[in-house]
């Protein structure tokens, strides 16, 4: 099996920028702590594109990426993000070359 890479790009409403970050630090911190699995978990601000976020996430394997969208913080922070975002994320998944 290989490793499993995830590139999320996220739009945030501008005003709810800081509000996006804040609950995102959150949600880093938990998956962080509970997945072993989970071998990054990073998010970025786009310094070209004010509100653009762009998530950077590893996972050891496919069953780990699908445990992590399993989770109740996840869920809960996923209801969360669903009244700041600015249109559907964009999502690049790919598998890691060694």
């Amino acid at each position: 099996m290989s490793t499993i890479g995830l590139v999320a790009t996220l739009k945030v409403q501008p005003e709810k920028a800081d509000e996006f970050a804040r609950i995102f630090g959150e949600l880093r911190a938990q998956v962080k702590a509970n997945e072993k699995g989970c071998l990054q978990y990073d998010f970025f601000k786009s310094k070209a594109n004010d509100g653009t976020f762009i998530v950077m996430e590893q996972y050891a394997t496919q069953a780990d990426l699908d445990a992590h969208g399993k989770t109740e913080y996840f869920k809960a922070a996923g209801a969360k993000f669903g009244g700041m975002l600015a249109g559907a994320p964009g999502l690049v998944f790919a598998d890691k070359v060694e």
